[in-house]
């Protein structure tokens, strides 16, 4: 049997033991191997058929603008966003094992943006390559001139643009936003059907989480049917949180910590939670309680960087939905990393 050489690997149901690091061309970790067969090896190339004059298969030079685009998504982002974008870089950037794979990296990066390249070598303890590795585009055809497949400095007739950015995107819409509702047996089954009813009224979609499925008993007697369990979902899975009261299943809730972190990682990713004000405690369990917990106003009322409480269920969904209209609260970011 012939052997097939495509440079596919490690897909689903394969068998094949595939030798050697890389899939790709180019690359540098394996060699440069696989290799691209030339005309003469028996590669393909184009024929050239004579119509009117002889058939060019080429790519237009605007093809080979790599990096404006990247630059102007780059300059229409928030700071928040871009310090995003920093981290996702150094992040993957700090598990690349082989330094001139970094380097080659930051190279490309600082032709996207200086000040980006700059962050983002500082994390992995390195410096921005005074000029990026030369070519910098080695997808090459085989019998291809590697200077005619060259970046080319493009300008972009845009230099930023809100529509790219989150935090300049259109705020107030929650339709088909998910919102996670945390609850257990004792819950307050009038406050959460309240809140639920609203949020489905302005087209979120609430689904009920609970440590186990089924159904949880609500502090009146009535069954609760749980949408999903507290050991299988996880807050990036939804847009916003709310904790409804109920003195029993506040304190299941408070005192569990898959419970407690899906909270944490909800403030952590700046998005709407909400708490009825008798579900406190399990603010309090929480470790953004403290950048948060205020006095509460005449009527109960507390609101900081879309954390809200509140002891009358209408108006608590009246400002918790609200809150999910404007998508994130990026002044978070300069309050710390909260551990989640």
């Amino acid at each position: 049997m012939v052997p097939v050489h495509n440079n596919q690997r490690d897909g689903h149901m394969r068998q094949t033991i595939n030798k050697g690091r890389t899939s790709y061309h180019p690359n540098s970790l394996g060699g440069g191997c696989p290799f691209q067969a030339k005309w003469a090896e028996g590669g393909f190339a184009s024929y050239a058929e004579k119509i009117d004059a002889g058939k060019v298969r080429e790519r237009s030079r605007s093809f080979f603008d790599h990096f404006s685009q990247a630059t102007l998504f780059y300059n229409s982002q928030s700071d928040a966003e871009k310090a995003h974008i920093i981290k996702a870089f150094s992040f993957e950037l700090g598990k690349v094992e082989t330094v001139a794979v970094r380097e080659r990296m930051l190279g490309i990066l600082s032709q996207v943006d200086k000040s980006l390249a700059a962050k983002v070598a500082y994390n992995p303890g390195m410096q921005v390559p005074k000029k990026p590795e030369q070519p910098i585009n080695h997808s090459i055809p085989a019998d291809g001139n590697p200077k005619k497949y060259q970046p080319v400095k493009g300008e972009s007739v845009l230099q930023v643009s809100a529509a790219l950015s989150m935090a300049g995107s259109p705020n107030g819409d929650v339709r088909t936003r998910k919102v996670a509702i945390l609850a257990a047996d004792g819950v307050d089954e009038s406050a959460l059907s309240a809140i639920k009813n609203a949020l489905t009224s302005a087209g979120a979609v609430p689904e009920v989480i609970a440590p186990r499925l089924g159904v949880i008993q609500g502090a009146g007697g009535a069954d609760v049917p749980v949408d999903k369990s507290l050991l299988t979902v996880a807050s990036v899975l939804y847009d916003a949180v709310y904790v409804p009261g109920g003195e029993v299943s506040v304190a299941t809730i408070a005192a569990d910590a898959d419970a407690v972190h899906f909270l944490n990682e909800a403030f952590r990713h700046c998005k709407a939670i909400a708490f009825d004000a008798a579900a406190q405690p399990v603010l309090e369990a929480t470790y953004f309680a403290k950048k948060v917990l205020t006095k509460p106003d005449a009527e109960g009322v507390q609101q900081d960087m879309g954390v809200v409480l509140d002891k009358q269920p209408q108006k608590l969904a009246k400002r918790f939905i609200a809150a999910i209209g404007m998508h994130r609260f990026w002044e978070r970011e300069v309050q710390g990393d909260i551990p989640a």
